[in-house]
């Protein structure tokens, strides 16, 4: 990797409770995840991404932190911790750790605190507490909803019995919301960062990045006449955020010149030009680019979202940081082979709603497709991050039953919106390894914490791993030829004339060429563009790639 390893690297998201299980509990751990270091390492990754690993009731398993200092018990201890980061950092891969600053579990200690302190106290200023409204206080502060459905606040019952204030919760009550005005919030994730930095942590990836800091005075947000939300202007991107970010990044930059650390936010703002404010040189040296990934699959929409992101680059001068997936949002697989729609029953607060829409799949078609995007996302300028299993090409698991529902969506919202446990069923690493296609060791009696489905098996890793023709071979290989075809993380990218194609859109950076073909229709490549340096699927006639389908050329 180059200076400013950030700049370029491809980070896989681990969500740990899925990826190993180390001890037989059917639970993944640290353990399981260093045991399998391998796989990430040869598949071609510059480092890794955790998802929450501190102690925490697992409410939303882990985005509820109980404490910021530990490592949950479930997942292992502090000295698997340093296992994880010496083993990684000895095979060349980065560690980027979940931080959580908006929010915290109800079962801090400081939130148990405050419980007991009584309004008006030190303990609370901690958090957003206020009276209700209406008769007696029956009533919330204000009609923000939850990201997670129903409302944003939840009465206590104060120490005599009587019931008392609202605490504001933007997710589930469970995890209630930090008051980043409160002296003592913004000194505890200054001790976090450099607690965790001083343990060879290489960066954070920030949750919520835009939501820390909420309008002072607390009012509401009108509803549309339907009585859903649009984007709470209110409850996100308060300008305050932007001081936190830049004495974070004082914080990171006192490392240097010994070591180079990031900081990656997940920003959801309503207009792509708003991340600018974001990734100014003072501030965070990464935000998510989610544009993509929120787009149909048609050629004129995907460029124009990597157009949008490409301008975000060049006004800030930063890098874009590409994904299709995470643990929030259905697989790659299963959104692109989408063939109907079905009426959305999501929280209408949340901004992935559109890419949690239900409706018939194509499995086949989905897959021609997610390999063809990834083709394209490892062309682009720029840094990615892959999620745990796409490289498996593994479907969204939408039938769980809903007596195994995990997720608080699922829960808060009715049952109407089944959440996003789908994408977080446990990783399938050989389909002989019954019952939990090697996800837990042999001789292992707990099951999964969620189940595999049997079909599972067939994309188990074992599998893939000497099958030319699989989606993890394909994920290999571009990994492989990506930094010499497409070498500068800030190179150009000059758009080519696809012959009247509205289907097809291709491009040159540097001296190789990336074409993806979003219609049915096969598409004959230009001898101009060079030689077929690697395709996405099998082409039945010599440069004529098919449809759904992607390729990267060289040497003309």
């Amino acid at each position: 990797m180059s200076s400013q390893w950030w700049r370029d690297a491809v980070i896989y998201q681990v969500y740990v409770r899925s990826f190993a299980d180390g001890n037989g509990d059917g639970i993944g751990d640290l353990t399981g995840l260093l045991t399998h270091l391998d796989h990430i390492q040869e598949l071609g990754a510059d480092g890794i991404w955790l998802n929450p690993h501190y102690p925490s009731p697992q409410r939303d398993h882990g985005y509820d932190i109980a404490d910021y200092f530990g490592v949950e018990p479930a997942y292992g201890d502090l000295a698997a911790f340093d296992a994880l980061v010496t083993e990684a950092h000895q095979r060349g891969l980065k560690v980027v750790l979940d931080l959580v600053a908006n929010h915290c579990s109800s079962a801090h200690p400081w939130f148990l605190a405050a419980l007991h302190a009584g309004p008006g106290s030190p303990e609370r200023a901690r958090f957003v507490f206020c009276d209700g409204t209406g008769p007696d206080g029956t009533l919330p502060p204000n009609n923000w909803p939850s990201v997670f459905g129903g409302p944003a606040w939840t009465r206590v019952q104060e120490t005599d019995g009587r019931p008392g204030q609202w605490y504001l919760h933007v997710f589930d009550a469970s995890q209630p919301d930090l008051n980043w005005r409160d002296a003592d919030v913004p000194a505890l994730f200054q001790e976090v960062l450099t607690y965790w930095f001083d343990r060879g942590v290489d960066g954070f990836r920030i949750d919520v990045a835009h939501g820390m800091f909420k309008r002072q005075d607390l009012p509401d947000w009108p509803c549309r006449e339907d009585g859903t939300f649009s984007y709470n202007e209110h409850m996100w991107n308060q300008p305050e955020v932007h001081q936190v970010y830049r004495e974070w990044r004082a914080l990171t930059d006192s490392y240097a010149p010994a070591r180079e650390l990031t900081l990656v936010g997940e920003v959801w703002v309503p207009e792509v030009r708003q991340l600018a404010d974001y990734l100014r040189s003072d501030e965070l040296h990464q935000a998510f680019y989610f544009d993509l990934l929120t787009q149909p699959w048609n050629a004129d929409d995907v460029r124009g979202a990597v157009e949008r992101g490409l301008a975000q680059m060049d006004t800030t001068g930063s890098i874009v940081t590409w994904t299709l997936s995470n643990h929030d949002i259905p697989r790659t697989v299963s959104r692109y082979g989408r063939v109907t729609i079905d009426d959305f029953h999501g929280t209408s607060a949340d901004p992935l709603q559109l890419a949690r829409t239900r409706g018939e799949v194509d499995l086949e078609l989905g897959q021609q497709r997610a390999r063809a995007a990834i083709l394209l996302l490892l062309a682009l300028p720029g840094s990615v991050y892959l999620y745990q299993g796409e490289e498996l090409g593994l479907p969204e698991v939408y039938d769980l039953p809903d007596d195994v529902r995990q997720d608080p969506i699922f829960f808060r919202s009715g049952g109407t919106e089944i959440g996003r446990d789908g994408c977080r069923v446990p990783l399938p690493w050989d389909q002989d390894a019954r019952p939990s296609f090697g996800f837990s060791p042999a001789g292992a009696t707990a099951e999964p914490w969620l189940p595999q489905p049997d079909w599972f098996g067939k994309y188990a890793v074992a599998s893939q791993r000497n099958d030319a023709a699989s989606c993890l071979h394909l994920y290999r290989a571009a990994l492989t030829h990506r930094r010499g075809l497409f070498p500068d993380p800030l190179g150009a990218l000059e758009w080519l004339d696809t012959a009247g194609r509205a289907d097809v859109l291709a491009f040159r950076r540097g001296g190789a060429v990336c074409v993806l073909v979003t219609g049915s229709a096969p598409f004959a490549l230009p001898l101009s563009w060079g030689a077929v340096v690697l395709r996405s699927a099998d082409m039945a006639a010599e440069r004529m790639l098919p449809g759904n389908a992607a390729a990267w050329l060289a040497g003309a």
